[in-house]
């Protein structure tokens, strides 16, 4: 079923056609003019638009130009009198997808053309979902004991509708479990989106929520489309949302509670038929106590919460995790068929890895620019790894348990110095010193 916007001002065609398209399973949506229609495509996302060329007000030209510059993953066929060919022809060159002449007698000529309308539409959106693929995600787990609830508590979920929160140290993969859920779910067919809440500022990240109007802040030249509208009938996932502040929480609340909301200096409600995962690495729950975080939007994420082990809690899947993640990044450096030797996997292994696998990932990366030889000894990883536990010497144990305690508390607060001087109980003046002291 595909949602088809169809635009005349005759409301004879506009009722011929609507029907024609209920009858061949879509949802239709008239609108009298291009004014109307602008509107509707304002607060609703279609698959399809079929236009009449020539109206008054906004014409079908003008539609056109609008959703190539807002919406260009939309299809448009124009509806023509004779004379207007040239201009539908004109009109096919600026993106429209097919034009068809007036009257309209023929049910069937409609519903192939819309057909095929739609196909290209799928075609495209396939090839859009494809092309991140080009580097296969590494697997969440790959037979940890461990893991083994985690996946079936994801699989299970995964049919559902419910928001799912994950719990879990930074870099344990949270990212990973959430396209799992979005790859099991009945949405994989739709887009998955992400963004991290402690990436951006708070007014840079309502805009790339929610989108902004021409004009509503300084820098506005033109309508935003935010992510949550573009990832109508997907999954939209949010990394470290407790780090939300007040106002998006609420802004967020409504979203969950609702599924609509309006661009930032808009005022025109927006429908989203969205599926919400959430990750954070803090105590929420302690958070909502503090009276840093809504109790409402607590409720509303934790639907269904997935607490995900640290990669020392799962030691099985180490080192075939850290040999699936060198193939990508040899991949990506152009130099495939690195490996590890049998020293180096003995090194990773002696590890805690506190950073977890984004961890692992950066210091296999590092050893694999330095290396010279297509195979990674344990010389090429020492360097960007430090001292492992199995070769501390005892006068240095103490300074080894403090560097990684410091290392932990920084890879848990996501690199922040002054939250991870707090769980240290020390001084950020302190942190910083200690920092360059161990070369962190």
């Amino acid at each position: 079923m595909a949602r088809v916007l169809v635009v005349d001002d005759e409301p004879g065609l506009r009722d011929f056609m609507a029907e024609v398209l209920r009858g061949d399973g879509h949802e239709p949506t008239c609108a009298k003019d291009g004014l109307e229609a602008a509107q509707l495509v304002d607060a609703r996302r279609y698959d399809l638009v079929l236009t009449d060329l020539k109206m008054p007000g906004m014409d079908g030209m003008a539609l056109l130009r609008k959703l190539r510059a807002e919406q260009p993953e939309v299809e448009v066929v124009m509806l023509t009198a004779h004379g207007d060919v040239a201009t539908a022809v004109e009109a096919m060159r600026l993106g429209a997808f097919d034009f068809l002449q007036k009257p309209l007698a023929d049910p069937d000529q409609l519903s192939v053309v819309c057909t095929r309308a739609l196909e290209r539409r799928s075609v495209k959106e396939e090839r859009a979902r494809q092309a991140p693929r080009a580097t296969a995600p590494t697997p969440l787990s790959y037979g940890a004991p461990a893991m083994k609830p985690v996946l079936g508590a994801l699989g299970k979920v995964a049919r559902t509708g419910a928001t799912v929160l994950l719990l879990g140290e930074s870099g344990v993969g949270k990212e990973v479990a959430a396209r799992e859920v979005h790859r099991l779910s009945d949405r994989h067919q739709g887009p998955f989106m992400a963004i991290n809440c402690a990436a951006l500022s708070a007014q840079l990240l309502e805009s790339e929520l929610f989108g902004h109007e021409k004009g509503a802040f300084t820098g506005a030249d033109e309508r935003h489309r935010g992510r949550l509208e573009l990832c109508d009938g997907g999954t939209f996932f949010l990394d470290e949302i407790g780090e939300l502040e007040h106002p998006l929480q609420a802004r967020l609340l409504r979203v969950l509670q609702e599924r609509c909301f309006e661009r930032v200096g808009g005022t025109r409600s927006i429908e989203v038929d969205v599926r919400f995962v959430a990750a954070t690495n803090r105590d929420l729950g302690a958070m909502v106590t503090a009276g840093r975080f809504r109790e409402d939007l607590y409720h509303r994420i934790a639907v269904f919460p997935i607490a995900i082990p640290p990669l020392r809690a799962r030691p099985e899947d180490l080192l075939p995790l850290a040999r699936a993640l060198l193939a990508q990044i040899a991949g990506e450096l152009g130099r495939v068929g690195l490996t590890l030797s049998e020293d180096a996997e003995r090194a990773l292994a002696a590890r805690s890895w506190p950073g977890n696998v984004r961890e692992l990932r950066n210091a296999l990366e590092r050893a694999a620019i330095l290396a010279d030889g297509k195979t990674l000894s344990a010389e090429d990883l020492r360097p960007v790894m430090g001292t492992t536990p199995a070769q501390a010497t005892p006068e240095h144990t103490l300074a080894a348990a403090e560097r990684t305690s410091i290392e932990q508390a920084l890879a848990a607060e996501g690199g922040n110095r002054r939250r991870a001087a707090e769980r240290l109980g020390i001084g950020e003046r302190t942190l910083y010193d200690k920092i360059k002291r161990y070369g962190l």
